[in-house]
């Protein structure tokens, strides 16, 4: 029989790879580690792990029960969590993942009212997932995604914020600048500065340069978005990014931009949330209040 102790000891085992690693993490001795994971073993009558020298890795077997570990739990932590915040008197917490790296700016004017309307929750973001933020939202290591690219599972229901437009951002004095739209071939011989996320979530290689077959001189990637609009500002290269962001940037003065090719690149932002009741009592409430809050 599975227990919860097999799943953690399991996940501790792949994350550490060594069994004094493993213990330590999870307070254990070695022995009650390796007792409790043999008696496993013993019942289904196969191994879970090997030795690779002094590391351990999990079999085929193993993996099986590792992918039934990050299923289940998170969802254990999570509701422990919350009934330890119940028990503080405090509502609970709101994470919030994100799939839309300049919407965390817009994301800001919701989370002030929403903490002023919610004394008792605090807010948590988290722009990086293990095994992305469809399969965060499933697995309760979240609560609300945030993306404009959404994936269709039963279990999830997505609810539009508000439309815009991915836009190529330039210096003023570009010489792109003086075109109406670019095409994907005006790009072939510029450095273009991005988010350090794969090419799969990037709309201007998506929508615009891959489908014409083209690509650009240099590609760099940048974390935040003011470094990236400080560098386009200063000549050092360009950037697409939602048109209601540069309209609201410090950078708007030194910058411009224009539409990727004569049709634009249309997008939308969207929430994705469980279909299952709001147990927590405020995901809907956010959601709602995202919906006044547009750029």
């Amino acid at each position: 029989m599975i227990d919860r102790q097999h799943l953690r000891i399991v996940r501790a085992i792949d994350a550490e790879g060594t069994m004094t690693e493993a213990a330590k993490s999870l307070f254990l001795t070695q022995s009650a580690l390796s007792h409790a994971m043999k008696k496993l073993e013993a019942h289904f009558d196969v191994p879970l792990w090997k030795k690779d020298g002094r590391r351990l890795t999990l079999t085929q077997a193993g993996q099986s029960v590792l992918g039934l570990a990050h299923r289940v739990l998170p969802q254990f932590e999570h509701t422990e969590a919350q009934l330890r915040r119940f028990a503080d008197g405090k509502q609970g917490i709101l994470r919030i993942g994100m799939e839309c790296y300049p919407c965390f700016e817009w994301l800001l004017k919701v989370v002030a009212p929403f903490l002023k309307a919610f004394p008792d929750v605090d807010v948590d973001v988290r722009r990086a997932f293990s095994f992305g933020g469809l399969q965060a939202l499933h697995g309760y290591d979240i609560d609300i995604l945030l993306t404009p690219d959404p994936l269709s599972l039963e279990t999830i229901t997505y609810t539009p914020v508000f439309e815009y437009e991915q836009v190529l951002v330039m210096d003023k004095h570009h010489p792109l600048a003086e075109k109406p739209f670019v095409t994907p071939k005006d790009l072939s011989n510029e450095t273009l500065i991005t988010y350090p996320v794969e090419l799969s979530r990037l709309d201007v290689f998506t929508h615009f340069l891959t489908p014409a077959n083209c690509t650009v001189r240099q590609h760099k990637t940048i974390e935040t978005t003011e470094i990236i609009l400080q560098m386009v500002a200063a000549g050092r290269g360009v950037t697409a990014l939602p048109k209601w962001l540069i309209d609201e940037s410090k950078e708007s003065d030194l910058l411009t931009c224009r539409s990727l090719g004569e049709q634009g690149v249309s997008k939308t932002l969207y929430l994705g949330h469980r279909k299952a009741q709001d147990v927590l009592g405020f995901v809907d409430d956010f959601i709602a209040l995202s919906q006044t809050h547009k750029p």
